[in-house]
């Protein structure tokens, strides 16, 4: 038998890899209760927030975290597969020759996400602990005029949002659930 004590390097990685798969075992287990994902998430940037407003300081923290959750909305609200681009592809097919049908009408094809929602949650939640790790030390609290900032990211957030709604119309995809038809819940198990 081996009765030599373990490496410190091969300790460390087992330690991590523990720890890495108690941390699926929880993502495993909040996975369906999406409401109360939302709600933790809420409560998180609610506190961070309350933070930031108490101790008047880490505006460009939150400047990057509201660009980051813009930008991980923007992957929620898109399709995995871009519209745009599968109809320049079809233009370009048609101009080499017969193809199948491609046009939306034609066939029923459900949206798919780009990112998904657990994802979007997880990567949200991860960012606004992550941003509140980062108020913890005065070497982010850089020194700026907030109300730029806050006029700044109003613009962006509207030229963005406006572009993409122009995108949802032109190309007919909604990316929720509001209007179809709920036909209760199904005996069935």
């Amino acid at each position: 038998m081996n009765s030599e004590p373990p490496e410190e390097g091969n300790a460390f990685l087992a330690q991590k890899t523990k720890l890495e798969q108690r941390y699926q075992v929880i993502l495993d287990r909040v996975t369906p209760h999406s409401t109360e994902r939302w709600a933790f998430t809420g409560v998180a940037i609610f506190i961070y927030f309350l933070r930031v407003f108490i101790a008047q300081g880490w505006y460009i923290v939150t400047y990057a975290l509201g660009i980051y959750l813009l930008n991980l909305f923007l992957a929620f609200l898109q399709p995995k597969f871009d519209p745009s681009l599968e109809m320049d592809m079809a233009a370009d097919a048609v101009e080499e020759g017969p193809t199948l049908p491609m046009r939306s009408d034609e066939e029923f094809r459900p949206f798919v996400r780009r990112l998904p929602e657990f994802k979007f949650w997880h990567s949200a939640t991860r960012a606004i602990v992550i941003a509140f790790g980062c108020t913890l030390f005065r070497f982010f609290d850089i020194p700026v005029f907030w109300p730029i900032l806050l006029i700044y990211f109003c613009i962006l957030f509207t030229l963005t949002m406006k572009r993409q709604i122009r995108h949802m119309i032109k190309y007919r995809y909604i990316p929720f659930n509001i209007g179809k038809k709920s036909y209760g819940k199904s005996s069935f198990k």
